[in-house]
């Protein structure tokens, strides 16, 4: 049965080299590729104010490991200086029994009427209001950031937010808000208000990068001055109505107009190299389908951005069996996958002495890993004995490839992305002195930054139960 499995996963080629008295094979595998969706890690489809378990729409084709939502300021510090732990700590152990991590934007100014997003305690503490208006929607009340008392009240909050939760296991990312419209860094369709002073903008951009060191950030694309300052600090960029041809204007679109103005504008055109990109329809994921836009078309300009997230609003999907092929080719690719190509070995190896693992890997996705998971490999010998060694490598540099944007050809149809560069690496592995000789099964996998825990699902077949990829066998020798 092993030699069935592993025929049905791999190409194992061997060459015998003459080394002294003994001879040593060299064993090459030629692992095969899967056309699964990928649940790794900060990247994929995004649950949006419900859990994958809550969220009805969510269908079982597409796994989903983000869980994003949006919160005012009122919300999270109900009262003067107590942000409301209990709340943030229950969303974020749902979030974790549903296998996805938490992503989360503050708001503080509302377009609801009789529903603000500051808290009310805010005037009380000598905090200063403007009375805004949106699309002839009034009267609006939103905090003046530039209020001393405002902006200090609102810094302290982002500082007392990171102290507890930069760098928690469950947190994916936060996504820089704060300012303006639901936390968008705008006030469009205000006749009355204008955004803070670029000053005090700044200072909110600010207090979220020393806030969060561990947690990593995006911020919406049409930030400008403060959105190129994020991105060269390490942040990513967050891009909202993406697919939009016309969801709002018949002479303005997202998708021909506002990225491409944005992207250059805010100098972000490689931001995706230190930084996740991530996307949200205009209104629903269905509105492509329901209006026609092509698919196709959407999807690549999506991944040629490098994009790494995509909420899809917790929405109902059209069923429509074109969508699904065209949504379900997008999410292969969507974010980081990495196949490894090829593993060579010796075998026998002698306890005592050196594995040396020659690897091809590629990264055929869309974007880095941001984080810098292992290689690790591990040895099963019979009984279950086991002995992992995780050497040097790190994945989180492993590049896709790119193409030109927003060219006149861009424009007509953007290209399938290529995959990235085929990365040759070497690893080499001390032996302990204590295998008892004998045959041991040969294991890949991507695991923590601390951890000898798989974390990372590979772009390939034969992946076990255990998180594993038992890929060949070795031979230990005295």
């Amino acid at each position: 049965m092993r030699t069935n499995w592993l025929a049905s996963v791999l190409t194992v080629l061997s060459v015998s080299l003459a080394t002294g008295q003994e001879e040593k094979r060299v064993i090459t595998v030629v692992p095969e590729e899967t056309d699964e969706i990928l649940a790794n890690p900060g990247m994929g489809w995004e649950t949006f104010h419900r859990t994958s378990k809550q969220d009805k729409n969510l269908p079982s084709w597409i796994p989903s490991t983000v869980h994003y939502a949006r919160w005012g300021w009122r919300e999270l510090e109900p009262q003067p200086g107590k942000i409301d732990h209990a709340f943030l700590d229950k969303v974020l152990k749902e979030t974790y029994d549903s296998g996805q991590k938490l992503a989360f934007r503050v708001m503080c100014c509302s377009t609801y009427k009789g529903r603000p997003y500051h808290p009310a305690w805010l005037k009380e503490v000598g905090g200063r209001e403007l009375i805004a208006d949106h699309d002839g929607v009034s009267p609006l009340p939103i905090p003046d950031m530039d209020d001393p008392v405002v902006l200090d009240r609102h810094l302290d909050f982002i500082k007392r937010l990171g102290v507890r939760y930069d760098g928690h296991p469950d947190l994916d990312h936060l996504d820089l808000g704060s300012i303006g419209w639901w936390g968008e860094w705008h006030l469009s369709g205000s006749k009355s208000c204008k955004l803070p002073t670029l000053e005090n903008r700044m200072k909110v951009a600010d207090a979220y990068l020393a806030s969060f060191k561990r947690t990593p950030l995006v911020m919406l694309i049409n930030g400008r001055e403060c959105t190129t300052y994020a991105t060269q600090h390490g942040a990513g960029w967050r891009a909202d109505s993406m697919g939009d041809l016309g969801s709002f204007s018949p002479t303005w679109n997202h998708m021909r107009h506002g990225y491409p103005t944005w992207i250059r504008e805010t100098k972000v055109r490689d931001a995706w190299k230190t930084g996740p990109v991530a996307y949200e329809p205009p209104r629903a994921v269905a509105e492509f389908a329901e209006k026609g836009w092509p698919l196709r078309w959407i999807f690549n300009y999506g991944l040629a951005c490098h994009g790494s997230l995509f909420s899809g609003k917790s929405g109902r999907l059209p069923d429509n069996e074109e969508f699904r092929q065209e949504l379900e080719r997008f999410l292969r690719r969507l974010g980081y996958r990495l196949v490894l190509k090829e593993l060579r070995h010796p075998s026998p190896v002698k306890a005592g002495g050196k594995l040396e693992l020659r690897m091809k890997w590629q990264n055929v996705g869309s974007a880095p890993c941001y984080k810098p998971y292992r290689v690790a490999c591990r040895l099963t010998g019979e009984g279950g004995r086991q002995r992992v060694f995780v050497g040097d490598i790190t994945v989180n540099k492993w590049l896709p490839g790119s193409i030109e944007l927003f060219t006149e050809e861009f424009f007509k149809q953007p290209a399938d992305l290529p995959p990235g560069d085929v990365n040759e690496l070497r690893d080499t592995i001390p032996m302990p002195g204590d295998p008892a000789p004998g045959e041991y099964s040969l294991s890949i996998a991507v695991v923590g930054e601390k951890s000898e825990e798989p974390v990372v699902r590979l772009g390939i077949k034969g992946r076990a139960d255990d998180g594993w990829y038992p890929l060949s066998r070795v031979q230990v020798v005295r």
